[in-house]
């Protein structure tokens, strides 16, 4: 296989991952929300609204792997930066509903159905988080790794809100959820914060 067909087979391969991880997202944002008014349940509700900005990142990587100048650093540097401001924007989001949470004692209802839909979010997006990253970097895309993060991130606010779940469930730690979810916030913040720098180092002069 020569170079250009590898490349454009890795390519392909990430486009496809991207694509299925809008699909999901898209559903996964009505269930969780769906599934959060039922259950008065603030954490799912917010989980299915952080999709949107998942949906966002995805469509960055698209966008970049699609576009006819991927390979300069001006344009990877832009695709870069847009993703760190959906790391931001999703660290905003995901603090203020578990200060939220916390300040108002917010105890959801019990959710067999969200906590099982959870548990199975958890697995696919951490298993498209990592298909992504091993493309990204054999690619080497800049962008489709930060998002691959992105996903694993995600998957980690799943497993979180699983867990506060189950615990208010089985304990009655209504605080359980809130204080996964700012571990999370503290997270997504690094990642943002680790992709200006990299899109800084690749086009220092239009940062």
């Amino acid at each position: 296989m020569n170079e250009d067909h590898r490349r454009e087979t890795l390519e392909a391969r990430g486009l496809r991952l991207e694509y299925a991880t809008i699909a999901w997202n898209a559903v996964e944002m009505l269930i969780a929300i769906g599934l959060g008014i039922a259950a008065r349940s603030l954490a799912l509700v917010a989980f299915g609204l952080d999709t949107m900005i998942e949906l966002f990142a995805s469509g960055v990587v698209v966008w970049h792997l699609r576009h006819p100048g991927r390979d300069s650093d001006r344009i990877t540097a832009r695709a870069l930066r847009l993703v760190a401001w959906a790391f931001f924007v999703l660290a905003i989001v995901v603090t203020v509903g578990a200060i939220w949470a916390l300040v108002t004692e917010t105890s959801p209802d019990e959710s067999p159905l969200g906590i099982g839909y959870l548990a199975l979010t958890a697995v696919v997006m951490l298993s498209l988080g990592a298909a992504k990253r091993a493309t990204g970097r054999r690619l080497g895309s800049e962008p489709l790794e930060a998002e691959a993060r992105m996903s694993i991130i995600d998957a980690a606010l799943a497993l979180g809100v699983l867990i506060g779940l189950a615990a208010n469930a089985l304990f009655g730690w209504w605080w359980a959820d809130p204080a996964a979810a700012l571990l999370v916030a503290v997270a997504a913040a690094h990642e943002g914060f680790e992709n200006l720098e990299e899109a800084r180092e690749m086009s220092p002069a239009s940062c």
